[in-house]
């Protein structure tokens, strides 16, 4: 059964509802502040929201709205957190770390020996279980940590950004393992990095001023951004606007025509450069006055240093505001769009930070759509 979730803190402007199926691992993501560490302490119970309701697997967690409110201590909920930080007893052995959570919950001294020597075989750290915390490294104290937090049979598993505070070098092999021990297991992973998405969630949540902004396969929302965090995590640019007859309406009052059908609309394109002009495969099939975006990586863009005219394309005026190294390509900033342009291509141009240029785009290159 699913764990599902309606919660509201006035305080923080926290108002959101999920559902996390029985074996499906769901990344929640969004810009600090968007109210994800809110959530973890919600559902663990650390933090008291002014209405809502919880249940995971037909049980109540917690019931604010019905006559005879109802709150479930944190630990007694079958949900276990995974911080940043390892957070292991420091007077206690790896063994004896693991063996705690069974220990509570009333198994025997064996027994729950027994259970903290599976877990910690089953992540790899078999060999550390007389160490205690102060003779273990980063990645060895998460890995110990992670199986304490299974050796405790949560029926959902919350994790924290785990991979934060690792190294390069011990957060790959952290991800392989979760990859492994979080299949057919009900979880909730927060993070920043897009890799821990792909790898590890079947489905992704992004937040934004403690709402649900954007919801779907993890895959899905890395390809069709429909938010500038989600656009940024996925290496495209992405602009707002209000979707027209023709295309997109940007809040500067520019009109950006769509394409329909995959064919570039005629009107459009007989408009000529000076108009941004994007192409959108689905905006013909949206309702005008809907909010879309159009969206487009930054290997199509062209830095000129004066208008470009011709085919049909879209040519805007921005200022760089940095150069950075990106690969073999140099990231041309302009606000929060940018293009990648060869070094030579650099060079000779003379590109520097407030520097008046022209972004161009093939309208090929550009999609719109609903958002």
């Amino acid at each position: 059964m699913s764990f599902r979730l309606e919660a509201a803190v006035a305080a923080r402007g926290f108002d959101l509802a999920l559902t996390v199926g029985p074996a499906e691992t769901v990344a929640i993501m969004g810009p600090n502040g968007a109210g994800k560490s809110t959530l973890l302490a919600v559902i663990a119970g650390l933090l008291h929201p002014d209405s809502g309701r919880a249940e995971m697997g037909g049980r109540v967690l917690f019931d604010l709205g019905s006559g005879r409110p109802t709150w479930t201590a944190p630990h007694h909920r079958g949900t276990a957190l995974l911080a940043q930080e390892p957070l292991l007893f420091p007077h206690l052995s790896a063994l004896e770390n693991v063996a705690f959570g069974p220990r509570s919950r009333g198994e025997s001294r064996r027994a729950s020996r027994k259970t903290a020597l599976h877990w910690l075989g089953a992540v790899d750290a078999g060999g550390l279980a007389g160490q205690r915390p102060a003779e273990l490294s980063g990645g060895q104290a998460q890995r110990v940590a992670v199986a304490r937090a299974l050796a405790a049979d949560p029926g959902l598993l919350l994790l924290d950004e785990p991979m934060a505070a690792l190294d390069i070098h011990a957060a790959p092999l952290l991800r392989r393992l979760l990859k492994r021990v979080l299949a057919g297991r009900r979880a909730i992973i927060v993070t920043h990095d897009v890799l821990d998405a792909l790898m590890l969630a079947d489905r992704v949540i992004v937040l934004e001023d403690g709402r649900i902004i954007e919801s779907g396969p993890t895959r899905d929302i890395l390809q069709r951004p429909r938010s500038r965090f989600v656009a940024g995590l996925a290496g495209l640019n992405l602009i707002p606007g209000t979707l027209t007859e023709h295309g997109l309406r940007t809040a500067a009052g520019q009109d950006i025509a769509g394409q329909h059908d995959s064919i570039l609309d005629a009107e459009a394109a007989a408009a000529g450069p000076g108009v941004e002009e994007w192409s959108g495969l689905d905006a013909g099939a949206a309702a005008p006055g809907q909010a879309g975006v159009a969206v487009f990586p930054p290997s199509a863009v062209s830095v000129f240093l004066t208008e470009a005219h011709g085919s049909p394309r879209n040519s805007f005026r921005v200022t760089i505001t940095d150069l950075e190294p990106h690969g073999d390509q140099i990231r041309v900033r302009a606000g929060e769009l940018s293009a990648d342009v060869t070094p030579a291509a650099s060079a000779d141009l003379g590109l520097a930070p407030g520097m008046a240029v022209f972004f161009v785009i093939k309208a090929g290159a550009v999609s719109v759509y609903p958002a």
